[in-house]
């Protein structure tokens, strides 16, 4: 039976983990979290903000997600909207989602995020 996703993985290019620093780190208020030693050979970087983690790997022939992509729910959706124009991100908001407010981003190396958050209903 599943119970929850433990993380999701992201594919980013050789070399580009200060890239992946910037902007999980820098733009959306992740921490780094250390890959045991066994993955940490590989290159790539793994982060995580309250339970959600986000597990970037290295990928010789990489391209980016551009219809895949994980769905981050987020609190206070306009204030995280500006957080991340205020950092240079690209905020692209998107209507077509019955009963939430969402925007579409893309890391520095080019993968898709979505980001969304429930509008809340007169009880």
């Amino acid at each position: 039976m599943l119970t929850a996703v433990d993380h999701v993985q992201l594919a980013a290019p050789p070399g580009s983990e200060y890239l992946l620093r910037a902007y999980y780190v820098d733009v959306l208020g992740m921490t780094e979290i250390p890959k045991p030693p066994a993955l940490a050979a590989r290159g790539g970087c793994w982060f995580q903000a309250g339970s959600v983690q986000l597990h970037l790997g290295i990928e010789v022939d990489f391209r980016p997600a551009k219809k895949a992509h994980p769905g981050l729910r987020v609190t206070d959706i306009e204030a995280y909207a500006a957080r991340l124009g205020e950092r240079g991100a690209t905020v692209t908001w998107d209507d077509n989602l019955p009963g939430h407010r969402r925007f579409y981003s893309e890391d520095l190396v080019g993968n898709r995020l979505e980001f969304l958050e429930p509008i809340a209903t007169a009880a």
